[in-house]
């Protein structure tokens, strides 16, 4: 039988499988309840009025019909099937993903830190264990990085953070083959060098306004310096780049003393005074109450025991804080130290960077501020708009010093116990209480 008529039956549900198996001559279907694809077997040019009648049908073909979405002609098996496809696909993806990252990442860091042997040094009581600090060494805890290496943040059990830097002294790699062969002895590159130089430093200074080093672990390749974690990042974050949370006059007077205190007790609290000699808002770390801390000791020079002042054959430090005469002496004391203090000064008062596009070709802030001077309008002209009008004329006082300190030729800069003194008297309270007396 090649005619069939099935119209006006109340039938439901999609139109079976088992009728576009056959090669009907006429099939009438109308007027029942079906619903979902009319198959494309049953599809014939003067098949339109065999279906009508069922609003549920859908087509991809007959016009007068809706159109089907674009997978209802599959079937649920195959649609299953292409689920599955796409999952186990997504799958293989994601752990081919994961295998790469974690091979780059052994790659990255050579063997398991926790396979190495190390060797510590405290400088402090500690109340944490090694592994906790090895641990603690994971993509996911890193907050910086510098030239000499990563930082991360370690959570203790106990609650502490603390900093750690990673500090690569050599190839991982050339390490390994080492190993098989006599040592080589020479010397430490710059690395090892900037490591040493601020574990020897920071391991016997005591000041609340230098960072606190806690411990310095060393392996035949790397090194880990530990110490105390400050949240609020650097100053140059909270001044340039981090603006959620705009430091007030009072808050910006009180760093500027606090950093002060600190340079000045490594110039002249030490048993041999030391010099930074990079010292930048950058390396101004600020605690959890915006306390400072100088940090980053990579740099720093221990004045000989016999009054002579270090020198070197290469210019270190950060454009835009170094003192002039580095650039043709090659010297660095504390007068260098002195005249990029005062570089950051100008930038809590100004807030501006130490170079910017503004102060023209070759110009750094120092130049822009002293064409700036002529007068007092145009001193409270490049003062931080972000500065209350109210505080502005104390901004203005040490605004004053920072000029001082950046004089041109060193002998006459201030030594920081001067600087210290000049903006004690420069607080706002005391202010207040001259011009009220």
């Amino acid at each position: 039988m090649d005619i069939l008529d099935l119209s006006q039956n109340e039938l439901s549900g999609n139109i079976p499988k088992s009728l576009s198996s056959h090669s009907w001559r006429v099939l009438y279907l109308s007027n029942n309840r079906l619903s979902g694809p009319i198959p494309l077997s049953l599809v014939t040019a003067a098949s339109e009025r065999n279906f009508e009648g069922n609003p549920g049908l859908c087509s991809s073909i007959i016009k007068s019909f809706r159109q089907c979405p674009p997978d209802s002609g599959m079937s649920k098996d195959v649609r299953t099937l292409i689920t599955c496809l796409a999952l186990g696909g997504a799958t293989i993806l994601l752990a081919s993903l994961v295998c790469f990252l974690y091979l780059k990442r052994k790659k990255d860091h050579g063997p398991c830190l926790k396979e190495k042997s190390w060797e510590v040094k405290s400088f402090h009581r500690l109340t944490f264990t090694e592994n906790e600090i090895l641990d603690s060494l994971q993509q996911q805890n890193l907050i910086g990085r510098g030239g000499s290496g990563n930082v991360y943040k370690a959570t203790l059990s106990n609650g502490l953070d603390l900093a750690v830097k990673h500090i690569w002294l050599k190839d991982s790699h050339a390490s390994r083959r080492s190993q098989s062969s006599k040592p080589i002895q020479s010397k430490p590159d710059s690395k090892a060098k900037e490591f040493d130089t601020e574990v020897r430093t920071l391991s016997s200074t005591r000041h609340v306004n230098v960072v606190k080093l806690y411990c310095s672990m060393t392996s035949q390749d790397s090194s880990l310096l530990v110490y105390e974690y400050l949240p609020n990042g650097s100053l140059w974050d909270r001044l340039h780049t981090c603006r959620e949370t705009e430091l007030d006059w009072d808050t910006r007077y009180h760093i500027a003393v606090g950093a002060a205190k600190g340079l000045e007790y490594l110039h002249h609290g030490c048993e041999r005074s030391v010099i930074h000699r990079d010292i930048k808002s950058s390396n101004i770390l600020l605690d959890g109450f915006l306390k400072p801390r100088i940090a980053d000791f990579g740099l720093a020079k221990m004045v000989q025991a016999n009054g002579g002042k270090d020198s070197t054959h290469v210019i270190v430090g950060t454009h835009g804080y170094i003192a002039p005469e580095y650039c043709y002496t090659y010297k660095v004391n504390e007068k260098s130290d002195v005249y990029s203090f005062g570089v950051v000064l100008m930038e809590l008062v100004i807030g501006k960077r130490p170079t910017e596009p503004e102060y023209g070709d070759d110009k750094d802030i120092v130049t822009w501020v002293l064409s700036k001077t002529k007068d007092k309008a145009s001193v409270l002209g490049i003062i931080d708009p972000r500065i209350a009008d109210a505080s502005k004329e104390y901004a203005t006082k040490v605004l004053k010093i920072a000029i001082f300190c950046t004089k041109t030729l060193a002998a006459l800069r201030p030594t920081m116990r001067t600087v210290v003194q000049m903006l004690e008297a420069a607080e706002p309270s005391q202010l207040v209480t001259v011009a009220i007396g």
